[in-house]
């Protein structure tokens, strides 16, 4: 497809999905393969101009999106439907372009986000199952999702995360308001859902790894409180694999303009 020009720049918002499996994270790195360097290669290739996507979670190496959110901007003179089939034809198959709107030249996918929705899924039994070994961390045995959904609500507010983060640049906060959560079964799946204003490297993981430990009878709902709130000196060390955690959405105050729906590219 030929790029047709204009000198007048836009900015584009895009929704994109993909599968994390074989990617070391979303932003670009120098030699490793990223969902950020392979989405710029294909709107390159679309365009003829150097892209530059910014995101709005670093998802770590490993994990999901069915909701990511990038934006760039472009001289381009494309109709939005090309932003969307454009990519899909040069993407790798674990990369797919959702939807494409038009932005204003302010709008940043990270600073403007209102929240974020991450999930985890536990395959709770005792057998490994091929079909979920790419999205969900196998752990056998009973839990305690009572206790679990117990110490998951104890986070809510806001908090000093830092017991259940990994290392920030010296002076960041580590102040983060959790919003909602849930813990919920579905037959042989156990899903952690937590919705943030942002969240601290590792956060969500290493979240779910102690409610693994509470529903493992390892480690008390109180504990988790006394945690938070400061009153123990313990840390959230155990971080589960990468492979369970999926970004679901991000959340703004008016984009996509016309919300989430299934297959709406413009």
């Amino acid at each position: 497809m030929t790029a047709v020009h204009s000198s007048t720049k836009r900015r584009v918002g895009m929704v994109i999905e993909y599968d994390g499996t074989e990617y070391s994270g979303f932003q670009r790195q120098t030699k490793d393969p990223t969902v950020q360097s392979a989405l710029e290669e294909a709107l390159t290739l679309l365009t003829g101009e150097q892209i530059h996507v910014n995101g709005a979670s670093r998802t770590d190496s490993g994990a999901h999106a069915l909701g990511q959110v990038v934006a760039f901007s472009t001289d381009s003179s494309l109709p939005l439907e090309a932003f969307v089939k454009g990519p899909n034809a040069h993407l790798p198959r674990e990369i797919a372009v959702l939807q494409a709107h038009l932005v204003p030249h302010s709008f940043d996918p990270r600073r403007d986000a209102t929240s974020r929705v991450y999930r985890y899924t536990i395959l709770n039994q005792a057998t490994r199952s091929p079909s979920w070994e790419r999205w969900a961390y196998q752990v056998p045995g009973q839990l305690d999702l009572d206790a679990m959904s117990a110490s998951l609500r104890s986070l809510e507010g806001s908090h000093d995360f830092s017991p259940f983060g990994g290392a920030v640049p010296s002076g960041r906060s580590t102040i983060r308001r959790i919003i909602r959560t849930q813990v919920i079964r579905y037959d042989n799946r156990v899903l952690v859902e937590i919705e943030g204003n942002a969240f601290l490297p590792g956060q969500v993981r290493r979240t779910v790894g102690t409610l693994l430990k509470v529903g493992k009878g390892k480690l008390s709902p109180e504990t988790v409180r006394e945690i938070i709130d400061g009153s123990s000196d313990q840390r959230a060390t155990t971080a589960v694999p990468a492979k369970g955690l999926c970004l679901m959405k991000i959340k703004y105050k008016d984009f996509p303009p016309n919300g989430y729906k299934t297959n709406e590219n413009l």
